[in-house]
């Protein structure tokens, strides 16, 4: 294929793999898959891709990985739901390994644009003390109080993405994802976020007739939630706009976990009674995106509906829980 080539890390994983699928759509040139990950438990994999299995964490496998490229979409990192990032907090902070050796290594092979997927996470905590949040600006990152661990990280990845472009003239560009869901994601063993969890636990409730779900704080925590067929496009807007910063990419329809909820019983036909877990991980209590310089920037923005995204999800995640598709470990 003529064209460029693409590097995408992390590919084996939710985002990754979705990015990966879309570029082949597009007739991208040479597309480059790097996860850490077995093939096997790749969600999604190419033949007429180039596949390879690296550790990033690594320096030489980062070298190893840039050698040849143009574009660098880099979304490669240790992270999951709440439940997974106020655990592991030192396992997420690592991935600044990925980041750092990635930057060098893009500098050194003369790579012309290097996408870093960056996080909402990376907000001040006292901006999202409440559920009905104004939406975070850009600028809501600083004076930083970042959530703890993985946000952190994602801020000083930020900001190494930032002296890159103005000590070596890498062309960086970075985008803050806020909850991104859809199908081939995890769904279980704990690194699942809200909108995956809530359908297997609908699920499971509803094949097991045990018609009661747990939900981690008390549900009137708020959120929006980005389909990940917006966040691949806005990726890929991004990397090759003239955004220099940090910019947003999530959806501006806010809910409650709790209306996330009704949304999920609704596609199931079920009613259950809700058992409240007050002390489990829940996050913020709340958080929109702002997308006013998004859609200043690429005149667009995140617009498929809560519903019908979560719609595809359940039903992906339904044929996987029934043994009608082989399940990825």
């Amino acid at each position: 294929m003529s064209g460029p080539t693409a590097l995408v890390t992390g590919a084996g994983g939710f985002i990754g793999g979705h990015l990966v699928a879309e570029l082949r759509r597009g007739g991208a040139g040479h597309i480059r898959a790097v996860d850490i990950k077995p093939f096997g438990a790749w969600y999604q994999r190419f033949d007429d891709v180039d596949n390879v299995r690296l550790d990033l964490n690594d320096h030489d496998a980062c070298y190893r990985a840039a050698r040849g490229a143009d574009l660098i979409y880099n979304l490669a990192a240790n992270m999951g739901g709440m439940g997974f990032i106020e655990h592991n907090r030192a396992l997420c902070m690592l991935s600044v390994l990925i980041n750092t050796n990635l930057l060098r290594a893009a500098r050194d092979a003369g790579v012309e644009r290097y996408f870093f997927a960056s996080s909402a996470c990376v907000y001040a905590a006292d901006k999202q003390t409440n559920p009905g949040v104004t939406a975070l600006r850009e600028e809501d990152a600083y004076p930083a109080l970042a959530e703890d661990g993985y946000g952190w990280e994602k801020l000083f990845s930020e900001r190494m993405c930032r002296h890159f472009r103005e000590d070596f003239g890498l062309m960086t560009r970075v985008a803050r994802y806020h909850n991104v869901y859809g199908p081939f994601g995890t769904y279980a063993g704990g690194r699942e976020k809200a909108p995956a969890a809530i359908c297997r636990k609908v699920i499971e409730a509803k094949m097991s007739g045990r018609h009661e779900i747990e939900i981690w704080g008390d549900g009137q925590q708020t959120r929006s939630f980005m389909y990940v067929a917006d966040c691949v496009t806005g990726t890929r807007a991004i990397m090759h706009s003239d955004v220099i910063d940090p910019i947003n990419l999530g959806s501006s329809e806010l809910v409650t976990i709790n209306q996330l909820v009704d949304i999920v019983e609704d596609l199931a036909g079920v009613s259950l009674e809700r058992r409240y877990n007050l002390s489990a991980p829940q996050g913020v209590r709340g958080r929109n995106s702002d997308n006013t310089r998004l859609k200043m920037a690429l005149g667009w923005e995140p617009s498929t509906r809560l519903r019908d995204g979560i719609e595809q999800t359940y039903d992906w995640i339904e044929r996987r829980m029934l043994g009608q598709e082989e399940a990825v470990a």
